[in-house]
């Protein structure tokens, strides 16, 4: 079995802020990590792999230093990697980058099953998974806790408001996985991030993967964001503190304060 897992490198969100004159997201000096829910879609990849001997490649989009993210999903058992890297990539959209990543799964070849994390936390739109299957026109299953993989099947664990599915799909498949709240990232040992050094990383430009052009970048991302801005801080709340008639008699008093009540 052959699996790719689509992982991006993303600004540690609780370290990010926006300029307020720009509306963009201040990246300098802000430490980049990878994509938690692609972290844990990686690690669901390396236990198929620890059962069936399947062989897990990595594939990201992104400038150069986007290599460290590969270089940590080898280190924790990936096989090699694959990074898209050209300047006809930028400002590509969840459409335009679809494609692309679709493009470059297709010149990879021979894939059973794709696994992408739900969303970017830098974005959270999840459609790039979505739109990835799309492009290859494979079945999809999005919001999935859990999976296996055996034989030419998955069966997986999905999300659903109130509940979840369990669903079964043939190869090959593009499957979205979710993290359940009691998730804990995994990390590599020092001697097997050292090991992962000898692993290979492609780097490969628009023109490698046979990518359409007009289909990059911002000429093909049929999205256009204005700008980008964090709500209006909240006011300070109170805290009190008393028996339960005293509380509601407290809420009482501040409801006609506001003129909720009269």
């Amino acid at each position: 079995m052959n699996i790719i897992v689509c992982i991006k490198q993303v600004p540690d969100s609780t370290q990010v802020k926006v300029d307020p004159k720009t509306g963009t997201l201040i990246r300098a000096g802000v430490p980049s990590i990878l994509n938690p829910y692609d972290h844990f879609a990686l690690e669901r990849a390396l236990d198929i792999k620890a059962k069936t001997g399947a062989k897990v490649t990595l594939l990201s989009m992104g400038p150069n230093q986007a290599t460290a993210v590969l270089r940590l999903g080898l280190a924790l058992g990936a096989d090699e990697g694959v990074l898209l890297s050209d300047r006809a990539f930028a400002g590509s959209d969840t459409w335009a980058t679809s494609y692309a990543l679709a493009t470059a799964i297709k010149k990879i070849g021979g894939y059973d099953l794709i696994l992408c994390g739900q969303m970017a936390i830098d974005g959270d739109t999840a459609q790039t998974g979505p739109g990835i299957a799309y492009h290859l026109n494979i079945p999809q299953i999005t919001f999935c806790e859990s999976i296996d993989a055996s034989g030419n099947q998955v069966v997986v664990k999905k999300l659903i408001e109130g509940g979840h599915q369990i669903l079964e799909a043939d190869l090959p498949v593009l499957v979205t996985m979710t993290m359940p709240p009691d998730y804990v990232a995994k990390y590599p040992s020092f001697m097997a991030a050292h090991k992962a050094q000898d692993k290979t990383i492609h780097t490969w430009t628009a023109a490698d993967i046979g990518a359409d052009p007009s289909k990059l970048g911002l000429n093909g991302s049929p999205t256009r964001v204005d700008r980008i801005f964090p709500p209006p801080a909240r006011a300070k709340g109170e805290m009190f503190s008393g028996s339960a008639v005293e509380l509601a008699n407290k809420f009482v008093e501040i409801l006609k304060k506001e003129s909720v009540l009269k």
